[in-house]
């Protein structure tokens, strides 16, 4: 048994299936599978119960994988630090955003990471956050920018800034002169809103259903761009964070914050390890010091 067994291991025990570990290892099925089939054989153990549609992990695979955790961790921990002896190498740093946080922060974060460290190098995936939180677990994504709290257990979250869900409607919409809306107001309205995967139609959801309610959605994209650009020429609602305002205001679109109760947002770095990461979130908190602090109020 090795590294990269233990690192192949933990793949498939996470995804529950040869061929989306696959995938996220960048080999070949066949490959991977051969690799599982002589772990087994060197542990003399049998790890997965083959089924039709995943494979179930055994007692002995949920044993294993609390201890390769750690092990792998560690030696990650130990590469790192020997880095540091490495001169002026690059080192990669992957970043999940999603795309209805605030749309300055991403090339903000970029040009001032290149300034303070130019020897890192950044990617950046602008994902849903469900997304953020599954690659944040399997190890594909170091940090994300999401809500918070995070939904998945073993993620950790430090605040960014605070945000609300604001109501988005046509100029012409009959509710566009009103100053606020009401919860009880916008559950009435039809909508045109992000699809089921993004955490802003999670919470939507959610905090109609504690009114006993549920979104009347009449139809769904997956942009916040494709939505505004759709919303002057019907007569639906949407709702998007207020910060977003800032970037998307037009005349033909009227942003109305909701009341009764307001809907609070809170943004933040989220990852699994904050020991690990801690000089790297620090890094970005500070760098993205006048998102969080912004010299003109976000919302209006």
């Amino acid at each position: 048994m090795d590294f990269k067994q233990l690192r192949y291991f933990v793949a498939v025990y996470e995804e529950g299936h040869v061929g989306r570990a696959a995938e996220r290892l960048s080999i070949s099925q066949p490959a991977l599978s051969q690799q599982i089939r002589h772990l087994e054989h060197n542990l003399d153990v049998s790890l997965f119960e083959r089924s039709s549609k995943r494979l179930l992990p055994t007692l002995a695979a949920h044993t294993l994988y609390n201890h390769a955790l750690p092990l792998l961790d560690g030696l990650q921990r130990a590469k790192e630090a020997l880095s540091n002896f490495q001169g002026q190498a690059l080192r990669t740093i992957a970043i999940g955003v999603l795309q209805t946080v605030h749309t300055s922060l991403v090339p903000q974060m970029l040009e001032r990471v290149r300034q303070a460290q130019p020897h890192l190098v950044v990617q950046i995936y602008e994902l849903t956050g469900i997304e953020i939180e599954r690659r944040l677990l399997n190890g594909s994504l170091d940090i994300g920018i999401s809500y918070l709290p995070p939904r998945q257990p073993g993620l950790n979250g430090m605040l960014l800034y605070e945000d609300e869900l604001q109501l988005v409607i046509p100029a012409d919409h009959p509710l566009r002169e009103f100053k606020k809306v009401s919860l009880t107001q916008a559950a009435e309205l039809p909508m045109l809103l992000l699809g089921e995967e993004f955490q802003v139609r999670q919470i939507w959801k959610s905090q109609l259903a504690s009114l006993g309610r549920r979104p009347q959605v009449q139809a769904e994209l997956n942009t916040m761009a494709g939505i505004l650009e759709s919303l002057p020429h019907t007569r639906l609602a949407t709702v998007l964070p207020g910060r977003s305002r800032q970037e998307h205001e037009n005349q033909v679109l009227l942003w109305k914050p909701l009341s009764e109760p307001r809907v609070p947002l809170k943004v933040g770095l989220v990852c699994r390890d904050v020991q690990r990461q801690q000089a790297t979130l620090e890094l970005l908190r500070t760098l993205l010091e006048d998102v969080r602090h912004p010299k003109d109020a976000a919302l209006l």
